[in-house]
């Protein structure tokens, strides 16, 4: 029987946070109001390492600027900001946890707060193919138009959206030998809580504590 890896991205498999990059790459290119943009950042930023996220009013301001563009448009800004903001944070250290479990055979999902565009191009770098990000509505004019559909995978919301994403596949936790997941986030312990083997990564406060408490492994890639 097949095991699960589990993966969160931002500051597990690279050792950055691509939502809060993403904005500052806009800002770089002069799509969007510097001082505004920056303050809006960082504001979200500092709520959601508190624990403390409106997840309405982030994606609210997050999903705004990909309504103006096609989304060919959208994957050329992607290619750069990848190359830029991406690429030189991921270690040789995460890759090679990834590859462990690839070549064990055990099935791959990443599993995101961060939306599913800005995450599937980076999941692909590591040869992961099943991703679970916010999903993103698109128009009749085949561009996004700044919303977003379903449940936002933030907190519980990543244990509702694994379980749809299970039942899709007519799968549940059983159908796995084991389920490792993989995340730096105390916003995370819900779902760390429920897997058969939680590890922590680059941790913050409150989860590393959580994880020497419950010996938990703790993994450091920074």
């Amino acid at each position: 029987m097949k095991n699960l890896a589990i993966f969160d991205l931002d500051n597990t498999l690279i050792n950055t946070d691509s939502d809060h990059s993403w904005p500052q790459y806009l800002i770089k290119k002069g799509i969007v109001d510097a001082a505004e943009t920056e303050a809006q950042n960082e504001k979200f930023y500092q709520d959601y390492q508190n624990g403390c996220l409106d997840i309405d009013a982030f994606l609210k301001f997050h999903l705004a600027p990909l309504a103006r563009f096609s989304k060919e448009e959208l994957a050329e800004f992607h290619r750069e900001f990848m190359a830029e903001y991406i690429v030189p944070h991921i270690s040789p250290m995460q890759r090679m946890l990834v590859q462990s479990h690839q070549m064990a055979g055990d099935e791959m999902l990443v599993i995101s707060s961060t939306n599913e565009f800005i995450i599937t191009p980076i999941c692909h770098l590591f040869g992961i193919h099943n991703v679970i990000g916010t999903q993103l509505e698109t128009g009749e004019d085949g561009r996004y138009t700044g919303d977003y559909v379903g449940t936002p995978s933030l907190k519980e919301g990543k244990i509702t959206r694994l379980n749809q994403w299970l039942a899709e596949r007519g799968e549940t936790f059983e159908s796995y030998g084991k389920v490792y997941f993989y995340s730096d986030s105390k916003n995370d312990l819900p779902l760390l809580r429920i897997v058969d083997e939680p590890v922590a990564v680059n941790p913050d406060a409150e989860l590393e504590k959580e994880a020497k408490e419950k010996g938990w492994p703790i993994l450091n890639f920074k």
